[in-house]
């Protein structure tokens, strides 16, 4: 069983530099307890050392894109050779003129064939490996091209200012959600701009509806309910860097916890249904599945929610995003998979990553 996805999406390029959904909800949502054997949508591999972070003592962070693990692999040496501000620095989230240098002391640990990826990126690294993907790259030109037309510095600056609900919701409904900013939006996130520029456009294969309109209502949510000051995501989209805050995987009080634990994750090219059909090691408890269903039919959804159940145990956890296609354990599967419907609205509530529509949590039962 192969992945309904691989043979159509383009799996040769960075897509994500950075993983763009919050750690914050998923760690509380999967409760990964010292010991557990844990699986990972690679991305670009920030969630996986994430899970590490937690003790788990295996996490499989899985692929179908060899540049995704390239950024995984990259990072994973970055965590064992530089210091934490380092870390940062080549990451992009700081500004420095030395990442050239920081690169060249961790090409020593990276595999052949990463080392002769990176080093045909050397702009990439100069500019800061958090901004290497097709998707940051989407969101470069936004701000530089499309926001600037709409909202000026000082006015993305007051935005990023830390305030009061009230405050926040005043500003935006009479300074920000202007003419300008409405119908900018609609054209720049239109199904049409988001497949050429962002996303593969065969991610939006089973969506249904207006997606400018459905990311406009998340990003008011975004404003004005969740703080911008505290949101990473938000910040890196609006200037290019972070700002006040770090996704999980880069704060300072957690670098420890992830080099010390490096060791445990191990990663591999190949889809999760490839995975699951030869893996006969221990049950995996803890799932972090992305967005992964989004670009499949139901069916093809059904028939792999099947085989994670029967590779793990009960009690095991899966988390996952929808963005804009429903994704829910079907009926049929109830007396297997238990929905744990408050906790999931209770996260999803302060998902920082607020282009999705549901966080999804769901515990095996037997």
């Amino acid at each position: 069983m192969t992945s309904e996805i691989q043979d159509r999406a383009d799996f040769s390029a960075i897509r994500y530099a950075q993983c763009w959904e919050d750690a914050d909800i998923l760690l509380p949502a999967l409760a990964i307890r010292p010991g557990d054997t844990c699986m990972a949508i690679a991305s670009a591999g920030d969630n996986a050392l994430a899970m590490v972070a937690q003790g788990a003592r295996q996490v499989i962070a899985l692929d179908m894109n060899p540049a995704q693990l390239a950024c995984l692999e990259l990072r994973i040496a970055a965590y064992r050779e530089l210091t934490y501000t380092q870390l940062l620095e080549l990451m992009g989230s700081r500004n420095s003129s030395h990442r050239a240098d920081y690169y060249q002391r961790c090409r020593p640990l990276l595999s052949r064939d990463v080392q002769r990826f990176w080093d045909s990126h050397s702009n990439d690294i100069a500019r800061g490996i958090g901004g290497a993907g097709k998707f940051e790259r989407y969101f470069k030109f936004f701000r530089e091209y499309a926001l600037s037309l709409v909202h000026g510095r000082t006015t993305v600056e007051r935005l990023l200012q830390s305030g009061t609900r009230e405050a926040r919701v005043q500003f935006y409904e009479t300074v920000w959600d202007n003419r300008r900013w409405r119908w900018m939006f609609q054209i720049f996130f239109s199904r049409f701009m988001m497949g050429r520029l962002g996303r593969d456009p065969e991610f939006f294969r089973y969506v249904e509806g207006s997606v400018a309109e459905h990311i406009l209502q998340h990003t008011r949510y975004a404003l004005t309910e969740l703080d911008p000051s505290d949101n990473p995501y938000l910040q890196w989209i609006l200037t290019g860097r972070h700002i006040t805050a770090l996704p999980y995987a880069l704060r300072e009080e957690n670098f420890e916890a992830i080099r010390n634990n490096i060791d445990n994750i191990e990663w591999h090219l190949m889809s999760i249904e490839q995975y699951l059909r030869q893996h006969d090691g221990d049950a995996i408890r803890c799932f972090n599945l992305s967005d992964i269903f989004e670009y499949m039919s139901e069916d093809a959804y059904h028939e792999l929610l099947q085989t994670i159940v029967d590779a793990s145990c009960p009690g095991g956890r899966l988390a996952y995003w929808n963005m804009l296609v429903p994704r829910q354990r079907p009926s049929i599967m109830a007396e297997q998979l238990q929905s744990l419907t408050e906790l999931s609205i209770d996260l999803y509530k302060q998902d920082k990553a607020f282009f999705y529509s549901a966080f999804v949590v769901e515990e095996v039962t037997g």
